[in-house]
């Protein structure tokens, strides 16, 4: 029987504020897309993005040959004023969180290894602590559910896609923090950014994503439960 340790009132904290923020920014989200909905009702197509939505929107208020009734116009303005308040309160909540990455040396040892940041450190932090819950890195990936599905029959081992178990909002952070990493790998010449050139090539890119990401959950296992620094590997000359 495996017994669950206890959260420090820090973690609780930790975790409470990335709760917080997830909601404010699903709530941000919503609230653009009801913007972007209402203007579609009236003919105005805006393409997805928030950039997009916040260039255009000033001159479709402005423009007098639009057609928006003026209760609608009420509204897409009051929509953008709660749009500006929650940029702020999520704003707010990243600095604090950045602060406590920078502060605490656990977070501080996260952040060396490629796709991780104040986020993605802090959160792990808050739902595993040091680590000691798990035998090996690989029982963190497979309770983050970035281990491939299994299925067995007549002797003949199939896997399948990622199991997406455990942890939600975690393995996002992780998918985010290795997608990061995925984008920017032609830019650096290491051993990490070999290995993702050789695994795009017999590979589909989410496959790639979800492989770093597995690796990512590894090293920081290795990281936290030996209490070490992260080690780029070195790159080997052919």
């Amino acid at each position: 029987m495996r017994f669950v340790p206890i959260k420090s009132d820090d973690q609780l904290d930790l975790q409470a504020l990335h709760r917080v923020r997830d909601r404010w920014v699903a709530r941000r989200t919503a609230v653009m897309n009801q913007m972007r909905g209402f203007l579609l009702e009236r003919g105005i197509t805006i393409r997805k993005g928030p950039s997009h939505l916040t260039t255009r929107l000033p001159g479709i208020l402005e423009n007098a040959d639009s057609l928006l009734s003026g209760r609608l116009r009420v509204l897409i303005l009051e929509l953008k004023h709660e749009w500006d308040e929650l940029d702020r309160r999520i704003e707010a909540a990243s600095a604090e969180l950045q602060r406590i990455a920078k502060q605490d040396d656990a977070c501080h040892r996260l952040m060396e290894i490629p796709g991780f940041g104040p986020l993605v450190s802090t959160a792990l932090v808050a739902a595993i602590g040091n680590g000691v819950t798990f035998h090996k890195g690989r029982d963190l990936a497979a309770w983050l559910g970035l281990v491939p599905r299994q299925h067995s029959t007549g002797g003949k081992i199939r896997l399948l896609g990622i199991s997406k178990r455990g942890n939600e909002y975690l393995r996002r952070m992780f998918l985010h923090g290795a997608r990061s990493v995925v984008m920017q790998m032609q830019r650096k010449r290491s051993a990490l950014a070999l290995w993702l050139a050789e695994l795009s090539a017999r590979s589909h890119r989410n496959v790639v994503v979800v492989a770093l990401a597995n690796k990512m959950a590894r090293t920081a296992w290795a990281i936290l439960s030996r209490g070490t620094h992260y080690c780029s590997p070195a790159l080997v000359a052919a």
